[in-house]
């Protein structure tokens, strides 16, 4: 019910719609989204129908998510967060693979393969993290997300709120084709997030 009801306040507050139905179909998908703004996974999130809303967690930076008890609670109980590890990453914690165990679990997981959130309002390139995901389960569908005016309603580097109107457009699922690069797949997924002309939203 508390999620619930922090999904209603986020859509009156940033005036994103809320999907009426799955934009993939059944079973888990990885979303992926581009970012610019703290209110990013928490508005992608708060777009997505009720069930599948329960279904799905987004990837949170560790280091910016657990510093105080209050964030951690709110990553990982609030919103179900997977938190992964983006500064000093080894082999044992090597941030796919907790966003793999999620899937496995059949929970939708959602991630911004920029890594980074950028100000400018651009969208920059592509990490591989995306391409690894795919290419270890690739009968998993991969779903565009482009998040617009966000960057805009809460900058980087401040906590105001600046009152307008964000928008979530959901694309039509891809994944990796057969014998497909990695830079290849990146720069297309990149690119399908960007120019597709038929969002589902």
């Amino acid at each position: 019910m508390t999620r619930r009801i922090l999904a209603v306040a986020l859509r009156l507050l940033t005036g994103v719609r809320r999907l009426h139905e799955s934009p993939h179909g059944d079973g888990p998908a990885v979303f992926f989204a581009n970012h610019s703004s703290h209110l990013d996974f928490a508005v992608a999130w708060a777009a997505l129908p009720t069930e599948l809303r329960e279904r799905t967690s987004p990837a949170a930076a560790h280091d910016y998510w657990s510093k105080t008890k209050l964030r951690q609670w709110i990553a990982t109980q609030l919103f179900q967060s997977v938190l992964i590890e983006r500064l000093h990453i080894t082999r044992d914690n090597n941030p796919i693979t907790p966003l793999i165990d999620c899937l496995d679990r059949g929970r939708s997981v959602l991630i911004f393969p920029e890594g980074t959130r950028r100000g400018d309002g651009e969208v920059g390139e592509f990490k591989a993290g995306l391409y690894h995901i795919a290419r270890s389960r690739p009968e998993i569908p991969l779903v565009p997300v482009l998040l617009e005016n966000l960057n805009r309603l809460m900058p980087k580097g401040t906590y105001a709120f600046v009152p307008l109107i964000a928008q979530a457009h959901f694309r039509a699922p891809i994944r990796l084709i057969d014998g497909e690069s990695k830079p290849d797949f990146l720069s297309r997924a990149r690119s399908i997030l960007l120019n597709d002309q038929h969002p589902t939203q």
